[in-house]
């Protein structure tokens, strides 16, 4: 008997990456969404699909811009060891290839600089091992 715990798209996944446990409202729609931790940040991605497209079969920028808040913010607190209590300040998005259905989306986030209160970040996003995007963030501490 076949177990099926992860879909038959499961071998399109790279080595090292895992299923993402965070979720939210926003992401929900775009999953599966796949993480994969190192010592620069926690890097995401996702093999694009249509539901990732705009009318011209390419991975919407809006998806990219927020799955790449979603690594720097991510990245920043892991690195703090404080994964509650982010918000972003300030965000931006270079777009500078494309990526496109049946590609592998990855967004490589690297953690610049942590203060007390603030965090810096940047990432690269590629699809299938060539640059689409690049991304920087600066991520704030606040309580709950």
């Amino acid at each position: 008997m076949h177990k099926r715990s992860e879909p038959a798209s499961r071998e399109l996944v790279p080595e090292g990456f895992e299923r993402h446990t965070r979720h939210s409202g926003l992401t929900d729609p775009w999953q599966p969404i796949y993480a994969r931790p190192s010592a620069k940040g926690v890097s995401l991605g996702i093999r694009a699909s249509a539901a990732h497209a705009n009318s011209r079969g390419l991975v919407h920028g809006g998806l990219i811009t927020a799955l790449a808040d979603n690594a720097m913010g991510l990245s920043c607190g892991e690195h703090a060891g404080n994964t509650a209590g982010l918000v972003t300040i300030s965000l931006s998005v270079d777009f500078v290839g494309l990526a496109k259905v049946g590609q592998w989306v990855e967004i490589r986030p690297e953690v610049i600089r942590t203060g007390r209160s603030l965090c810096f970040a940047s990432a690269l996003v590629l699809a299938d091992n060539s640059v689409c995007a690049r991304a920087s963030g600066v991520f704030k501490w606040v309580s709950a």
